[in-house]
């Protein structure tokens, strides 16, 4: 196997011809146009990419003007997002980011001044007496910002909202909802449906929930079937309690000698008492 080879196979992708020269290794992508290289990459269309617009966004902290934190969120995994979008997708969002603390506009997030030497740490802003010294350096070793640097500037520019009741996970999975095409539930909000269907709940937005109820009526089995049905009660959500009810009625028997059914029954006794006289009512019809 050539050198060329070697490192065609292990470090470059398939669209990035590269060149092998005693002094350089030259690389380049195939396609420079961002859209088009994506479009060629994945295989995506023109419509693929005018959905992902938003997460894209979202994902690159682009022009982002608050901050979102969940109840067990540490200072550094805060989510950087948009009044604009949250604002468009929960009513209740939006009247939260009318009130007067977030009213003003956040300052634009500017980019630190900081020079890197060589040895790759960041000395902060640069002295009028070593800035002639090192001017030929200090231009081609300069970056725009670093992590630490970049985040701390968000910080300062954005106001912060916090959603104690979810946790970080679940609040990411909710704001990626909420900046895609809503069409359906990803793979890892599935996992946290019963949180998002409250949190669906608690800041309006409908779609949401209508997704979440679908998405818990086909995981409907006798070991969950009460936890959804207590669910549906808060508030009341009559298309999910009536699957819900129905459920269990049909799958009494198996449910009845869960230790689930006892806990439930100690806590739920009026709603226990219906549930065994439908039961009673569908054996003897």
């Amino acid at each position: 196997m050539t050198l060329e080879e070697a490192i065609g196979y292990v470090y470059v992708a398939s669209d990035e011809p590269f060149e092998v020269t005693p002094k350089m290794i030259r690389l380049r992508k195939r396609c420079l146009d961002v859209t088009k290289r994506l479009s060629y990459i994945f295989n995506l269309s023109n419509k693929d990419i005018f959905v992902s617009g938003f997460a894209k966004a979202l994902e690159e902290k682009w022009q982002v003007d608050v901050r979102l934190k969940a109840g067990d969120s540490s200072e550094g995994s805060a989510i950087f997002a948009h009044k604009l979008v949250l604002a468009s997708r929960s009513e209740v969002l939006k009247n939260i980011l009318e009130l007067d603390e977030f009213k003003a506009p956040s300052q634009p997030v500017k980019t630190p001044r900081t020079s890197l030497l060589q040895d790759g740490v960041g000395v902060g802003p640069i002295q009028n007496s070593k800035k002639k010294r090192h001017k030929k350096q200090i231009r081609k070793k300069r970056k725009p910002f670093c992590c630490r640097a970049h985040y701390a500037m968000l910080k300062r520019s954005c106001e912060t909202v916090t959603f104690a009741e979810l946790k970080h996970e679940e609040l990411e999975d909710l704001v990626k909802f909420m900046y895609s095409d809503g069409s359906c539930l990803s793979v890892k909000a599935k996992e946290h449906v019963r949180s998002l269907y409250n949190a669906a709940d608690k800041y309006e937005i409908p779609h949401l929930r209508d997704l979440c109820r679908n998405v818990l009526i086909s995981y409907l089995n006798p070991s969950n079937a009460l936890e959804v049905l207590e669910l549906s009660l808060i508030p009341l959500d009559k298309a999910l309690h009536d699957y819900a009810f129905g459920y269990i009625i049909r799958n009494l028997k198996s449910i009845a000698n869960s230790d689930e059914f006892k806990l439930f029954a100690n806590e739920n006794t009026d709603l226990t008492v219906e549930i065994i006289r439908a039961y009673m009512g569908l054996r003897n019809h």
